[in-house]
């Protein structure tokens, strides 16, 4: 299972594994926003091995970028029109992907979005993914604990996702905001807060050189930042090469999400000073399951008692634990990553 499997496909290109039950195999469809991500590479590992456990043809699509809304549209219409009996999908527009999985549940297809809820959250049949929110949280309480009194003074800056700000974006970013003890305005919204400390937010499309430029962007708004909130590890990487070339990659405190292994790595090598790791295989493999049973007994899956999803966990890692926040070494985070 910790063999990676690479993604080869590109835009509308699906990728299936020809598992046949009987002759009569259940088909389900993964969706993820790219197929470059490691995050959605490890996703795509967690579904191929599960299908093929359970006897399950499965076919993978993905959007060319981050944000590429128009091909996951174009691959829920290819899956209603191959009769598939479930879809898993990481919306890269979680809300104006709503119409088309509709469509798919109207034709008695399961739709369960993975890591990202969609808008409004009921619009899937089911959600399972990390308590975002608590993920950025834990990164939040830690930062605040480990700075003590000069957290008071703190300049702040998050790097987040794109302009739509899709849930998962919201999520971490206000998980975090309050975890540092800053006061939110809506919490539904990124950016409108009037805490002094907070510098600004730029958007990094989840990717390195997008850290680097939102980082950029913003030392030139306050050169004296010294908390970074990033949405994700390859932006983290980004935001420290940035630092780097100004001779601060040693005094600011750059926290993230997502816990793969390049990440916790990261962590190691002290780029990243503590992230909050999910799990997207077991989110991946358990959505498989929740078709699997669909297509056998028509039984949708339940959410986690007191929220609107099922909730895969989430672990603090760092290797300076602060007082009061719960977190795991980052050799225990290695061991698990993304598992």
């Amino acid at each position: 299972m910790k063999k990676l499997v690479a993604g080869t496909a590109l835009g509308l290109m699906a990728l299936g594994g020809q598992a046949m039950a009987d002759g009569h195999a259940i088909s389900a469809c993964l969706i993820t926003k790219t197929d470059t991500n490691p995050f959605f590479v490890k996703m795509k590992e967690g579904a191929t091995a599960k299908a093929e456990e359970l006897g399950i043809e499965l076919k993978s699509f993905a959007g060319k970028v981050d944000g590429d809304h128009e091909t996951q549209v174009q691959a829920i219409e290819t899956c209603i029109l191959d009769g598939a009996k479930g879809i898993l999908l990481t919306a890269s527009d979680t809300s104006s992907i709503v119409p088309a999985v509709q469509q798919a549940r109207d034709a008695g297809i399961l739709v369960i979005a993975l890591d990202t809820p969609l808008e409004p959250v009921d619009a899937a049949d089911a959600t399972f993914a990390t308590d975002n929110y608590k993920a950025g949280l834990l990164i939040g309480q830690w930062a605040r604990a480990s700075m003590g009194d000069a957290a008071a003074d703190a300049k702040i800056a998050t790097l987040d996702l794109n302009v739509s700000q899709p849930t998962v974006d919201v999520l971490r970013n206000q998980g975090f905001l309050d975890g540092f003890g800053v006061d939110l305005a809506d919490p539904n919204v990124i950016g409108d807060e009037d805490d002094p400390r907070l510098v600004g937010s730029d958007v990094t499309d989840g990717n390195e050189e997008g850290g680097r430029r939102a980082m950029e962007n913003l030392l030139a708004k306050d050169s004296s930042i010294n908390v970074v909130h990033t949405i994700n590890e390859p932006a983290a990487a980004g935001a420290y090469e940035a630092l780097k070339a100004i001779g601060r990659e040693n005094d600011v405190l750059i926290v993230s999400v997502d816990g793969g292994c390049p990440g916790v790595q990261n962590v190691e090598a002290g780029v990243i000073c503590a992230t909050s790791q999910q799990y997207p295989l077991l989110m991946a493999s358990l959505g498989i399951e929740a078709i699997k049973k669909w297509a056998d007994e028509g039984v949708k899956p339940e959410p986690t008692e007191g929220k609107d999803f099922f909730d895969t966990g989430v672990a603090l890692i760092t290797d300076k634990p602060a007082d009061g926040v719960e977190s795991i070494s980052v050799a225990e985070g290695l061991d698990l990553c993304w598992g």
